[in-house]
């Protein structure tokens, strides 16, 4: 089938707005687009959005743009309740579901936002209508033993094998987007300090902590895994694929699925699915939650505030050391005496040190809870 017997077989298919798309190959020029690209501009430069982000809000509102043309809508003064709540209706119709829909009237309020601030419109038109409820959906996550069966799939005597193990490592261990993780240079890795140096939402630099597993593992991949991977160019990406290059974000999402399904792990495993599962464990192990969002580098607590209701099933436990040299764990009945530091490790089943650090002001304020105001002082 040629290109043009492909273009009509889509249009013919499609709903009223691909079609008038794909028929004209663009939407004109209109009052209202030149505002959205004035948007989309302020987007990119003002707000740092990722290529991603633009293209999102291009396409959401630009489909709302075109259901304006054909309800003969060509400027803001015809954006009204009814308009928006027809509109809700036909996506509705169309078979969306609440969580799409609730995103582009979330981007429509956005760009409607940005023509308050602008003076373009004196108030919001796209806030005279309200959001479908979304149910909120629980995070799924691995449990430590699937973490532990992942970890054991890569091959270690093979250059790519030492590179997968040291991926999953620093992705679990430290709580990283899989995009912040693509973007690592060999300069942003300083395993002396057990950290990485990392650019996230919003071109923000954060450092993540590395735990003892994951500084062992990226130094072992940095020694023995990437000097064979690399090229005849050379390159500061820090993860190389097989030709030498930098490997990418559905690159590293492809390792984890395989390996996911070598370790007979039911779920799909995915760089979100193990950055759920570190924040998870965490709290899991009694780390507070406000480190856990500093760790993850979440702008707002209430997205990270998800994870206490998958972490809720399980008891609150951390541990203060006495003044005796004993560890001691404190329960919501009281406190119950672990043992030495050897023990400690075991009864915790911490593999990670970074469980202790988040875990440092939980520990003094329980402690001080229980032992009085000014204790280890």
């Amino acid at each position: 089938m040629d290109d043009q017997a492909t273009k009509s077989a889509a249009t013919t298919s499609a709903c009223p707005w691909t079609r008038l798309l794909l028929a004209t190959g663009s939407f004109g020029v209109t009052g209202m687009d030149r505002l959205l690209e004035q948007f989309l501009t302020y987007m990119q430069t003002a707000r740092n959005a990722s290529p991603y982000t633009i293209k999102n809000y291009r396409t959401d509102i630009r489909q709302f743009l075109v259901y304006c043309r054909e309800q003969d809508v060509v400027s803001l003064d015809g954006v009204d309740r009814s308009l928006l709540r027809r509109y809700l209706a036909e996506l509705d119709g169309r078979g969306y579901v609440k969580a799409s829909i609730a995103r582009r009237l979330a981007e429509l309020r956005s760009f409607g936002q940005f023509l308050v601030q602008e003076g373009t419109v004196p108030r919001n038109p796209f806030r005279v209508v309200s959001a479908p409820r979304v149910p909120r959906r629980l995070p799924k996550y691995l449990t430590v033993s699937e973490v532990e069966a992942l970890l054991a799939v890569p091959d270690l005597s093979t250059p790519a094998g030492l590179r997968n193990r040291a991926v999953t490592e620093v992705l679990y261990g430290a709580g990283l987007r899989v995009s912040e993780l693509a973007g690592l240079d060999v300069r942003d890795v300083d395993l002396g300090q057990a950290q990485v140096r990392v650019v996230g939402k919003g071109s923000k630099e954060r450092i993540g902590l590395l735990g003892r597993p994951a500084v062992r593992a990226v130094r072992a991949y940095l020694r023995s895994g990437r000097p064979e991977l690399i090229g005849k160019r050379p390159t500061s990406a820090l993860w190389l694929n097989q030709r030498g290059g930098r490997l990418t974000v559905r690159g590293m999402a492809m390792i984890l699925a395989n390996a996911g399904k070598q370790a007979g792990i039911a779920t799909r495993v995915s760089p979100r699915i193990l950055r759920h599962s570190f924040a998870t464990h965490l709290l899991d192990g009694g780390a507070d939650l406000r480190v856990v969002q500093e760790l993850l580098g979440n702008a707002n607590l209430g997205t990270t505030q998800v994870y206490t209701h998958v972490s809720q099933a399980r008891a609150r436990e951390v541990y203060v050391q006495g003044q005796d040299g004993t560890l001691a764990e404190i329960q919501s009945d009281g406190i119950v005496e672990v043992g030495n530091e050897a023990d400690f490790y075991s009864h915790t089943s911490t593999r990670d040190l970074r469980s202790l650090i988040a875990s440092l002001q939980s520990i003094l304020a329980l402690a001080e809870e229980h032992f009085g105001e000014g204790w280890g002082k």
